[in-house]
């Protein structure tokens, strides 16, 4: 099988995968990195959600075959370390979605955050404040509906960013 070199959560990887195999399964299945959840398996859901190189992206739907050694994925395991959190605290957004009780069942909840931290950044780039309809912009499935609670800690963590 093919070699695949790239980085994940600031650490380089190279894993034995067919060029085919999703890269949510490497992340889960050959890192052992679980905070990206299979929900769909079809770029719907969002349950997956994670950054490429800073971006929100979703691994079910990218062939491992597609990243390059160059690429940087961020999980939520990483989040904390590769965003310039101080060693073993939280991001803010992850503060935040405590702080706001967002979290019923929990699973959606780490692609909510990837995504939710993905917007604010591009948001900030842009030279501007999280409006509602950059918060209507995260698809991201709950199947527990908590997306006045989600709306809530993402605006706060925003504000810490």
């Amino acid at each position: 099988m093919p070699m695949h070199t790239f980085t994940v959560n600031g650490e380089t990887v190279t894993v034995d995968a067919d060029d085919d195999v999703r890269l949510l399964w490497v992340i889960r299945d050959l890192l052992g990195l679980t905070g990206p959840k299979y929900g769909c398996g079809i770029n719907v859901c969002k349950a997956c959600t994670s950054h490429l190189n800073g971006k929100a992206f979703n691994p079910c739907a990218v062939r491992v075959g597609d990243v390059a050694e160059s690429d940087e994925v961020t999980t939520i395991e990483g989040l904390a370390d590769t965003d310039g959190t101080p060693e073993g605290e939280l991001h803010p957004m992850q503060e935040a979605w405590l702080e706001r009780d967002v979290a019923q069942c929990g699973y959606c909840q780490p692609g909510q955050i990837m995504a939710a931290v993905a917007k604010v950044k591009q948001v900030r780039a842009e030279g501007r404040s999280v409006t509602e309809a950059d918060l209507d912009e995260i698809r991201n499935v709950c199947r527990c509906g908590t997306y006045t609670r989600i709306r809530e800690a993402v605006k706060l963590g925003a504000a810490r960013m």
